[in-house]
């Protein structure tokens, strides 16, 4: 009888001190959610300063152009998409697919990683 008694108490506190631990657990990870939103909350102006400063890939495209002194009507028909596709690479409505960015990077004669990275480089890299 009493070792009945005394493993009740034991498993009792053993259901005690486990929901302890999951509710210590919970309140540890939710800790860490609010310290990871409060981080991220207050990297706000970093992001948007990176999105600022980094050039898109229409930006660049267009830089080249002007560069190398061709219309979009010239490089449009050099690499036979129509001018409005050209101009939309270059405002950023899409992107070129990857035989358009080859061909641009060769009319442009720039490398294509030279032309991919030219977009994300910053103007202190410069």
């Amino acid at each position: 009888m009493v070792a009945t008694g005394v493993i009740i108490i034991l498993v009792a506190v053993l259901y005690v001190l486990f929901w302890i631990a999951v509710s210590a657990g919970i309140v540890y990870l939710f800790i860490l959610i609010v310290k990871a939103l409060k981080k991220y909350v207050n990297s706000k102006e970093v992001r948007e300063e990176k999105k600022a400063v980094a050039k898109s890939l229409g930006e660049a495209l267009k830089e080249n152009r002007i560069r190398c002194q061709m219309t979009q009507e010239f490089v449009a028909e050099t690499l036979g998409v129509s001018r409005q596709s050209v101009s939309k690479w270059e405002n950023g409505s899409s992107d070129p697919n990857t035989s358009n960015l080859i061909a641009l990077s060769k009319l442009y004669k720039i490398s294509p990683e030279e032309l991919l990275e030219c977009a994300t480089r910053t103007p202190e890299e410069d």
